[in-house]
């Protein structure tokens, strides 16, 4: 099968594939680099939040609780949801979606080929950001952290970007508008960070489950190592979101 689409897709991204990763590396390893100077602030967090965070004064703790608990999630949260929108429904919308399908290539291929393409730059955000964070792991002390378990983290980092460009490509598969993805997406990824931070003092364990920030940290991969399980899940998710956009991309009109 060709892979037209999906090189096309990386080619015309590159400098905002390059620019997201960049940034993001960029933005790890600065608040990595203060662990030195804010790791007895940690004490003056409320009691209740540092356990619901998991934040204590180890490396671990204030890294989980900052850079892969809150700003970096973040960040390849954005990138998952922009790219997931762009795949399908931003083709549809601008019109082009109808001169991609007159060629070749069936919808399937399109969309599973532009998934491709998120994955892969899910993968290449995440190993720069594993690059950045042992750049300054010495300096900024934080060497009880090793690198492997660096590894897990980011290897969960990309799974969290996927499942969010799954859930958009798969909205906007079966949509076909970007601003009906963007605000889905964007509301349940906020629904989903405030389950998986505050359902255990709302006493609401089970909706913990019910939210992929709860496998990308919950195993806490940076003491853990590979969380095998959690990373099952993320996979298996994105999957689900790809295929029941797929079952009505398939069955309706384009731009109708």
């Amino acid at each position: 099968m060709s892979t037209a689409i999906l090189t096309k897709t990386l080619s015309d991204s590159r400098r905002a594939l390059i620019g997201w990763a960049v940034g993001t590396a960029l933005v790890g390893m600065v608040y990595a680099s203060t662990y030195p100077t804010q790791r007895e602030n940690t004490e003056t967090i409320p009691e209740a939040l540092r356990q619901s965070l998991n934040v204590d004064g180890t490396a671990a703790g204030y890294l989980q609780a900052t850079v892969f608990g809150v700003i970096v999630p973040l960040l390849v949260m954005i990138y998952g949801i922009t790219m997931g929108a762009r795949a399908v429904a931003g083709d549809e919308e601008s019109g082009q979606l109808d001169l991609l399908l007159a060629h070749p290539i069936t919808r399937t291929q399109l969309a599973l080929q532009r998934f491709g393409a998120l994955v892969a730059g899910a993968f290449g955000i995440s190993a720069l950001v594993w690059l950045a964070v042992l750049a300054v792991r010495d300096s900024a002390e934080l060497t009880s952290v090793t690198p492997v378990d660096f590894l897990a983290q980011c290897l969960n980092l990309a799974l969290l970007a996927i499942t969010f460009g799954a859930l958009a490509l798969g909205i906007g598969a079966a949509v076909g508008r970007r601003a009906v993805v963007l605000v889905v997406a964007a509301v349940v990824g906020v629904l989903a960070y405030t389950a998986n931070t505050f359902a255990v003092q709302l006493g609401a364990e089970w909706l913990v489950r019910l939210s992929p920030f709860h496998y990308y940290i919950g195993g806490e991969p940076l003491r853990n190592g590979f969380q095998w399980g959690d990373a099952a899940v993320m996979a298996v998710a994105s999957l689900v979101f790809v295929g029941a956009g797929l079952l009505r991309f398939n069955n309706r009109d384009v731009n109708s």
